[in-house]
């Protein structure tokens, strides 16, 4: 590996530098099951990302996995035909039909550390960062049933009365298994510069809603001690909560705070911890592509660094992403839907993120409580602005120091500039602007003209100041 792995930048905490540049990391991926899924073709399914101008995509270790009709999933990738099913575990013993049933988690399947070496080389060779997830939480009996940590199926002695007590330090036999697995990752991964670790998925979805904190900090602790022990750190992730959560006193090593279906208060509310937040998985909210544009685009410009949108369109039959989402699949996606995403990552790579940062105060919308805005800011330079709630047409009030700017209203649907005005003359404080007619939402650059004004854009800035 020539390239240092992807890290916080050192500018700016709340976004990423990769391979020298500063980056924002945006996709639209598959559910999760590329490498435990032998019958997907992943070839097809990164080309298709590496089109869309994607550069991250989740995938789950295989520690978990799910089974026809879970969650309601039609076609789903982490749900293998049972003879496809790879894992990190050696199998050792299979049914009539050649389904494995029987593990030993004190020993590795070859096939499956072949399968993911090759799998993170090939979304390295398209600049695609693979964020690792070790483990999973089990939403029910049959999921727990189907996994190799169950004590049914293997041979390891295990002594676990319930699937809550999978992911605690008081399963001390599991945990040393967890422990090793953990090693191991970082030792087959570590010369890769495109990888984020994760501990767990969702493990706030028990009913009493614990994050298992101390189990998760033990690994994280397990991690970074292994990877002290070889040439390259990389990024560790904590998946927090649904939506929004204040987050108290989290893991010194842990720099990605990982929220799903989030709010852009979810960046609001744990800005100050000086971690890049990510909208991690986005989901439930219908078939169309206007409420899944609306949390990217708000939730990236409230300051977010990352947006993963669970995928449904890529499926064993088409790797590329052309499946229809059909019965009660729970999302969006497809060519269309990408497109649209594709246009969020331009207009952020045409900012210099690292010198922006949340000013709300910067917008104002007076007289219309159903338009919501989200602004980056780099005050008396460059200013993002994103409206949501529909309005047709109506007045925004910009703040902004005296000066002369140009602000160029886009469509975030399709990218199209709507309207470009001048702004001169501007003795400082509120400009009122009429917006273009829109129903949905609406999207707003004003760049400062003449004087030291310049809108930056990645990889071809100083990075500007250091944010406090």
């Amino acid at each position: 590996m020539s390239n240092p792995p992807l890290s916080l930048h050192p500018d700016n905490p709340h976004t990423f530098r990769f391979r020298d540049k500063l980056t924002v990391l945006i996709t639209s991926g598959e559910h999760y099951g590329a490498v435990m899924n032998r019958d997907f073709d992943y070839a097809p399914y990164l080309e298709t990302l590496a089109a869309c101008e994607f550069n991250q995509t989740r995938l789950f270790s295989g520690t978990y996995r799910e089974l026809p009709g879970s969650h309601s999933i039609e076609n789903n990738t982490m749900a293998p035909e049972p003879t496809s099913y790879l894992c990190p575990w050696r199998c050792v013993a299979r049914n009539a039909d050649g389904a494995p049933v029987t593990w030993d988690l004190t020993q590795w399947d070859e096939a499956y550390w072949a399968r993911l070496q090759d799998f993170v080389a090939q979304a390295s060779d398209r600049g695609i960062v693979v964020e690792y997830v070790f483990f999973c939480y089990f939403y029910n009996e049959t999921l727990w049933r189907a996994s190799p940590m169950n004590p049914d199926n293997n041979v390891n002695g295990l002594s676990i009365e319930h699937r809550s007590q999978a992911y605690e330090l008081g399963s001390p036999a599991l945990l040393s298994i967890q422990a090793a697995l953990v090693r191991k990752v970082a030792q087959e991964l570590n010369g890769f510069d495109n990888i984020i670790y994760e501990i767990i998925n969702e493990p706030y979805s028990s009913r009493d809603g614990t994050l298992h904190l101390d189990w998760q900090h033990h690994l994280v602790d397990v991690l970074v001690a292994a990877e002290s022990a070889l040439p390259n750190r990389h990024l560790i992730a904590l998946n927090y909560e649904n939506r929004v959560v204040r987050i108290a006193s989290p893991h010194p090593d842990v720099s990605i705070l990982n929220f799903h279906y989030a709010d852009p208060a979810a960046v609001a509310w744990n800005y100050h911890l000086n971690r890049a937040i990510a909208d991690d998985e986005t989901g439930f909210k219908g078939a169309t592509p206007s409420p899944y544009r609306t949390e990217a685009w708000a939730f990236m410009l409230s300051g977010g660094a990352a947006i993963s949108h669970l995928d449904y369109s890529f499926t064993v039959a088409h790797p590329d992403g052309i499946a229809p989402i059909v019965g009660a699949t729970p999302g969006h996606g497809g060519p269309a839907w990408r497109a649209q995403l594709t246009e969020l990552k331009r207009f952020l790579e045409n900012l210099n993120l690292v010198a922006m940062a949340p000013h709300p105060e910067a917008a104002i919308v007076a007289g219309h409580q159903h338009i919501q805005t989200a602004v980056l800011a780099d005050i008396g330079r460059v200013y993002a602005v994103y409206l949501w709630g529909g309005g047709l047409r109506l007045d925004i009030i910009l703040v902004l120091p005296a000066g002369d700017y140009a602000a160029t209203w886009i469509n975030p649907a399709d990218g199209r500039v709507l309207k470009s005005e001048n702004i001169t003359g501007h003795a400082g404080g509120g400009h009122s602007l009429k917006t273009p007619t829109f129903m949905q939402d609406l999207a707003l650059k004003v760049v400062r003209v003449g004087g030291d004004a310049d809108s930056g854009g990645l990889g071809n800035h100083d990075f500007g100041p250091h944010l406090a």
